[in-house]
Order: C-alpha cells, then structure tokens, then sequence
C-alpha cells in the first residue's frame, strides 16, 4: 500500500475477535468468568425469550443461536453500546442454542463484551478495559477500539470489500452496517467500540498481542494468561465438523474464541499445517495468528479488500508468510 508505514492505523475487522476473546479469557483466568455458566449469570437481562441456558462458551464458539443483529441498526445505532446490548437482550434465538454452528458475524463482540464490561469489578467500558487490561501492560498504544480524533489521519482509506456474499436470511450482516469499505472509512464506524469486527490498529499492535498468545500468555516478562489456559485454545468446539448455518466455507473453529489451525480442507493454510495454531481472520483478508508451537506470531493488515481474494498463481500473501517461515527456520538452524 503506497505511503503505508509502521504508524498506519488499519480497520482489521473480525481480526478484532481473537482480543475479545483474550479479554473473557482474562477474566476467566481471574475467576471472575466460569466459561460453562449462562451469560445471564452476569447479564441478567440476557436470560430471557429462549436465552437463559447460552453460556459464555456458546458465545465464544458461536453456538449461542442469535447471530442475528438487531432490526434496523445503521452505523449510528451501532455506535450506541447501549442501544445495540438493550437489543441483543431482547433476541429470540434463530437456532437452538448449544446445537448449530453459526459464526456471529457482527453481534458477537456486543455479547462477549457485555459479559466482561458487568464482571469487571471496575465496571469500566469494554474499550477502556482492552486499553487497559491488555494493551498498557504490553506495551501496545496502537490498538484502538473507537479511534481518537487525534489519530483519524492515521487510519488509512479502505477499497473494496463492498460485495453481499453472505446469504442474510436472519440479518446477520445487513448491509447497513456491512464489513466493507462503504462502512468502515465512516467516521462514525471507525471511532465505534465493536468489538467483533471494529478495531483499527497498526500491524505491529495486533502482532504484539497475539505474540503473548504465541508465548504462552507472557510477554517480556508480562503475564497475562497462563500457559494451560493458552494451551486450551486449540480445543475444537463441539460438533466442530457440522457445517456452518452462516458461512458458506468449510469452519474449523475452537470452544474458546478462535479459529484453529490444521485441518485440511477447512483451516487457513496460510497460518501453518499443524494443530497448535489459533488464529482470527477479518473481511477482505486481514488475518493475525499465533503459532504455540513455533513461537510466533504474525499480523497481515492492508487496505485493498478484493485484491486478497486473488488465488493464482498464489495467494496474495503467500510470499509474506514464506519468508516470516525461513526466517524460523534459520533461527531453528542456529
């Protein structure tokens, strides 16, 4: 990308996931969060009209049955917290919970983050608590959740990533509030907390995080999450082979918030061939990873949305990886 450098802010959409579930992990890790409670243990008013059995791993793996999002959202009303959770705890379930794999394309952010905002003792918002909770302590000042006026020339100009692909039956990505570049360069959008699919962040940010997943949980001496916790997130989630109800590709998704790694036919062979890799993708091909085996990890973050589905002669970031995998393997050899 022309006059990108290591300070250019990037929408990583659905990239977003994979620190979401970091921040309910934390909170597990602190006893605040049992993963196999209801989420209405916490928010009581999501246990109602069908809901008062999901719980946090549900939500986590995308088994809560509402991928839906509310009737007539626009990004304004997105950018509301307050309108968007009062609306989720109101939703009927589309699919039984804890029976069907659905990826909550947009609403899970709202659900998950909902959760950590009512059991954090400081009862700060989800965006604070992210700042405060993950990024202060690692060192990382360009991960943002609502960018601040100052930074906005920052952020660079999305192309692309316009088309409707996903059949909407339930209003799971209306296109109000779509993942493409139509709705992600508003200002509006780019400074709204979402946390399933609305941080803007440098590569370096992302990479930084998922590099403490990478290692265990601990960063230069910072530990977050213990190495048995990490080590849990290569979990399948249950039923992990059914089809996905939402996306029209083959799924291999985990039971505590990320994508997993080597599964033929189904898993991102960008991010390895192996089992023990977590990773989050984003629209239009942003994608960051953790590998737990190798130690590493990598963040793809660019502004061309149509250009990453070019497939022949090899996928647009092939060559990246390649070189991120030599670079391994000579430190391997030494």
């Amino acid at each position: 990308m022309a006059g990108a450098d290591s300070g250019t802010l990037f929408p990583i959409f659905s990239v977003t996931k994979g620190v979401t579930a970091t921040a309910v992990h934390l909170q597990a890790e602190r006893g605040l969060i049992d993963l196999q409670a209801p989420i209405a243990r916490y928010w009581p008013k999501f246990g109602r009209r069908g809901k008062e059995k999901v719980t946090v791993e549900h939500a986590l793996s995308h088994r809560a049955g509402i991928p839906q999002m509310p009737d007539g959202v626009t990004p304004e009303l997105m950018a509301d917290w307050d309108w968007m959770i009062n609306r989720i705890a109101e939703f009927t379930p589309v699919y039984e919970p804890g029976t069907a794999n659905a990826y909550h394309v947009l609403v899970w952010g709202w659900i998950l983050g909902e959760v950590v905002r009512h059991t954090d003792p400081a009862g700060r918002s989800f965006d604070r608590f992210v700042a405060e909770e993950i990024c202060a302590p690692l060192g990382v000042t360009d991960f943002h959740l609502g960018v601040p006026d100052a930074d906005l020339p920052r952020v660079t100009k999305l192309h692309g990533g316009n088309e409707f692909s996903i059949i909407d039956e339930y209003n799971i990505s209306p296109r109000a509030v779509f993942p493409g570049s139509d709705v992600h360069n508003q200002r509006t959008v780019l400074q709204a907390v979402d946390p399933g699919a609305g941080a803007v962040a440098t590569a370096g940010a992302v990479a930084r995080i998922f590099a403490m997943l990478a290692e265990g949980g601990t960063l230069d001496g910072v530990r977050l999450l213990s190495p048995e916790r990490v080590a849990t997130f290569t979990r399948p989630r249950e039923n992990a082979h059914d089809p996905d109800k939402v996306l029209p590709i083959p799924v291999w998704f985990g039971a505590n918030g990320f994508w997993l790694g080597g599964e033929e036919g189904a898993s991102d062979p960008l991010v390895g061939d192996h089992r023990e890799v977590i990773y989050s993708p984003g629209a239009g091909g942003s994608l960051a990873w953790a590998d737990l085996r190798d130690r590493v990890a990598v963040a793809i973050c660019h502004n061309d949305m149509d250009t990453p589905a070019v497939v022949e002669p090899e996928r647009t970031f092939a060559p990246v990886v390649r070189a991120i995998r030599e670079i391994v393997r000579e430190r391997e050899r030494r």
